[in-house]
């Protein structure tokens, strides 16, 4: 599996995972690792990136996992594990923190949830998370992704049975009523998190809103 940095010239080779001249250390914040939402990409972090090394992250503690929206949430949560553990690997790191936005929500929440991700996990924040679920994924579900991402899925039940911020992971949430995608809006919000309704924030808008973006950071540093 290609690892993304978030850096300007990410190579990454899994053989020496963060490229020539870069030791694994495990000294500096914990690497983070972004999940983009339905049919996103790494690119979607452009500006997270720029926020987080002006809040003092090395580019080579940023990376972006991506996955293929229209598969399976549930493949995509394993391929997430092994993604983080390259990570580890990589870094030295003891654990990551998580980015997620949207769909990467309920990929996050399955790969801690269901796989034991939280051991590996120190934070978790979500921007605008369908971790309850969206209505809007109505709109296509004819990809079994979207059939997960619908209110009372199978998928859905298992990610918030019982305690849905299970672990010693911190947890963090970021919703809006103006969302205009996560139906209902609240859904984002996690029982045991702590949650942050947004003002007015469109759904995609939380991935450019460096005040956002800052208070993620800040909270990962916490």
């Amino acid at each position: 599996m290609r690892l993304f940095p978030l850096a300007a010239t990410a190579a990454l080779a899994t053989a020496t995972l963060f490229g020539a001249g870069t030791a694994a250390r495990a000294d500096g914040p914990a690497p983070v690792v972004f999940v983009h939402g339905y049919s996103g990409s790494a690119k979607n972090w452009t500006t997270a990136r720029t926020v987080f090394e002006n809040a003092g992250y090395p580019s080579d503690r940023l990376f972006a996992y991506e996955y293929n929206s229209y598969g399976d949430n549930t493949k995509n949560a394993q391929g997430l594990a092994s993604y983080v553990a390259q990570v580890k690997a990589g870094t030295g790191a003891a654990k990551v923190d998580i980015v997620n936005h949207s769909m990467g929500g309920l990929v996050s929440l399955y790969y801690l949830k269901a796989l034991g991700g939280t051991s590996d996990v120190a934070h978790l924040a979500s921007l605008a998370g369908a971790n309850h679920g969206t209505y809007a994924a109505v709109n296509c579900l004819w990809y079994l992704t979207c059939r997960q991402m619908y209110p009372g899925s199978a998928f859905i039940s298992k990610i918030t049975a019982g305690d849905e911020t299970p672990g010693n992971t911190s947890y963090a949430t970021w919703y809006s009523s103006c969302d205009g995608v996560i139906y209902p809006y609240t859904s984002t919000v996690l029982d045991g998190a702590r949650n942050t309704k947004v003002a007015c924030e469109k759904h995609g808008g939380y991935l450019s809103d460096t005040a956002v973006l800052k208070q993620v950071a800040d909270f990962l540093r916490s």
